[in-house]
């Protein structure tokens, strides 16, 4: 079913965190931080809101790279439900897909919920400081995605960010397959 996170709470801090990454590694918030901040992003696997806009999405965390935003993708869902996104078909889709950015497993959920995840995908556009800037789309494609001359509105939202250090006041949330919570 399809979900919609809320709009952009301006200034909001983001929680810290430690996890697993599909490459080894451990990162915690800092570990991704950019110069002129992140982008972390709630993806999993299976979604077809994801599968639809991936290859933009890498291109669009690339590209950031260059004005100093970092980028993390955090997998959330629950592997019991949905084994396609268990770690290791994590690892297996971001070594195929040569992912730019560390694929970090929240197994417990808990980065989830302390960011209110709601969908996949759900981007969290932080500034250089941690504060939320941006929290809508990655363009308008949808459930397929749309022509290769979209705006793209993330990337263009973080380079405002990279310069200025605060996002548009305009944002178009984002939309896609729910979070998979684990059951009680």
């Amino acid at each position: 079913m399809a979900a919609v996170p809320p709009v952009c709470d301006f200034g909001w801090k983001a929680p810290e965190f430690s996890l697993p990454a599909t490459n080894g590694e451990t990162y915690a918030l800092a570990d991704v931080m950019g110069e002129n901040g992140v982008v972390i992003a709630f993806i999993c696997n299976h979604c077809p809101y994801v599968l639809a806009v991936l290859d933009r999405i890498l291109r669009d965390a690339r590209d950031l790279e260059a004005h100093g935003i970092g980028f993390a993708a955090i997998c959330s869902n629950d592997a019991t439900s949905h084994p396609a996104d268990s770690f290791p078909k994590m690892k297996e889709m971001a070594e195929e897909r040569g992912f730019p950015f560390p694929y970090l497993h929240d197994e417990d959920q808990s980065v989830a919920r302390a960011y209110d995840a709601a969908c996949t995908p759900d981007f969290f556009g932080l500034n250089a400081k941690g504060e939320l800037q941006y929290r809508g789309r990655l363009d308008e494609s949808r459930r397929d995605a749309g022509p290769p001359d979209l705006r793209r509105d993330l990337y263009e939202a973080m380079v405002m960010v990279a310069g200025t250090g605060e996002g548009p006041r305009d944002q178009v949330a984002s939309m896609g397959c729910s979070i998979k919570w684990k059951a009680a």
